[in-house]
């Protein structure tokens, strides 16, 4: 199954190792760690193998993705030989690369993203395209009557208003070219009426929100055992420190306060309360690619008595997305083969605040994708 992965944001740190990856797992350069697709309850015939993988996407910047693989190397990333073994194949893609789109109205942008995104398919002779989002977090999007309504959306783009933020604008460009979408990010994305009935409509899956692969990441694990074990969290601080793109963007209010909503909902949502306690987020350029997060939980327990618990996380953001950016990629375009529509909810195991998933628990979570993936292999295999 040639299978496309258009990247919003191509030339970012997570989208760049996302195709360094890629490439040296279909060269045999490197073991798909981190790829969960690969362990055996999830491998099989539904989805398409690496080397089917076909690499692209829009970006304002334009640094070419070798200068950008160099640059992660030489910041600890990702192996320096690997950059310079892949340089041809990074050239490659580099072909399939393409400016973001400005200038004109909304409408004009979106088919100009929907043109690249078409010509892309025809090129590689592609059976299909996942759009995944990897791009900077936004701030929430400002609400517009068009959200609500396909063809008020439709005639509202065509004004010289912006409607749509830009990642929902790149939704709607993925919705318009019969392309599954991904939103590994914490903005809107196609989290609007209007987009998600247009999804519907062309009988396309999507997942999102949010890709889960950090402090949130525990979280999802320590929460459910204080559920279980009828422990009453107090409270649950936490302090993040990040450099890199995303906390340079993060700096900004707006968007900090998007990506800190999306990492609370886990605590409210599983323990059934929201305790005391915030998540702050703060920049630190010198981090560069790599964050690290300290929290700090009180409970209680039997009569009263009150406990604590501390955890500090270090890791390196770009190695811990890429992976399950493949891994999202693969899962949806084989949910798309299958004739999936609507919300994949049984990705809800990759994101901090899932698309209609019933629980923010990790286990119950990876449960219900093993359940899913094996409907598809077994459809494909039938």
């Amino acid at each position: 199954m040639r299978t496309g992965v258009w990247l919003v944001g191509a030339r970012g740190s997570v989208a760049t190792t996302s195709i360094v990856g890629g490439l040296a797992l279909r060269a045999g350069l490197t073991a798909p760690t981190g790829c969960v697709t690969e362990l055996p309850a999830l491998r099989g015939p539904a989805l398409p193998t690496f080397a089917d993988l076909f690499f692209g996407g829009h970006d304002l910047a334009t640094t070419p993705l070798t200068k950008r693989a160099e640059t992660l190397a030489d910041a600890g990333v990702l192996p320096g030989r690997l950059a310079a073994t892949l340089a041809a194949e990074l050239t490659a893609v580099e072909e399939d690369l393409r400016p973001a789109p400005t200038g004109g109205t909304q409408a004009d942008r979106a088919a100009a993203a929907v043109a690249d995104l078409t010509a892309f398919r025809r090129r590689h002779r592609l059976d299909r395209v996942v759009v995944v989002d990897v791009s900077a977090t936004e701030p929430a999007a400002r609400p517009h009557p068009g959200h609500a309504d396909p063809a008020a959306l439709r005639a509202a783009l065509a004004g010289p208003d912006e409607v749509l933020p830009p990642s929902s604008l790149y939704a709607y460009a993925a919705v318009e070219a019969g392309c599954p979408y991904v939103d590994f990010t914490p903005s809107t994305g196609l989290r609007l009426p209007a987009l998600a009935e247009l999804a519907v409509a062309r009988g396309l899956p999507y997942a999102g929100h949010d890709g889960k692969t950090g402090e949130t990441l525990v979280k999802s694990v320590l929460a459910p055992m204080f559920a279980m074990r009828h422990l009453a969290v107090r409270s649950w601080s936490g302090v993040n420190l990040l450099g890199g793109g995303d906390g340079a963007t993060l700096a900004d209010p707006a968007a900090n306060a998007a990506k800190v909503e999306s990492k609370q909902r886990v605590l409210g949502e599983t323990l059934g309360y929201l305790p005391q306690g915030q998540t702050r987020i703060e920049f630190v350029e010198e981090l560069g690619d790599f964050k690290t997060a300290w929290d700090l939980i009180t409970f209680t327990g039997f009569l009263g008595t009150g406990m604590r618990m501390e955890f500090s996380w270090h890791g390196c953001d770009s190695a811990l997305a890429a992976p399950l950016v493949l891994d999202l990629a693969r899962l949806t375009a084989a949910a798309h083969a299958a004739g999936r529509v609507g919300p994949l909810t049984d990705l809800a195991f990759f994101f901090k605040d899932p698309l209609g998933s019933p629980t923010h628990s990790l286990a119950e979570q990876w449960q219900r994708l093993v359940e899913f993936t094996g409907r598809l292999h077994a459809e494909a295999a039938a």
